[in-house]
């Protein structure tokens, strides 16, 4: 197993260390999860079970059959 050396700063130790001690877990483990959590790159369960939420929205084919295929005009800068 790995170990890193990370500075962060004294208030930001202090959330970090509260969180661990909260969720009854040692403190590399709770930084370990925290960076896991947030390096994934699927979807959330939770955000999976939105598909389909919306009844009124259109479905693919809709939307490419729809009159309205111009671009939107760029902003002037």
């Amino acid at each position: 197993m790995s170990q890193i050396t990370i500075y962060i700063d004294n208030d930001l130790e202090k959330k970090v260390k509260k969180m661990a001690t909260q969720t009854g877990l040692s403190l590399s483990k709770f930084i370990a999860n925290v960076l896991e959590k947030n390096m994934t790159d699927t979807w959330d369960a939770n955000i999976k079970s939105l598909s389909g939420s919306w009844d009124d929205f259109p479905d693919i084919n809709d939307i490419r059959q729809s009159d309205s295929q111009d671009d939107a005009m760029r902003e002037a800068f």
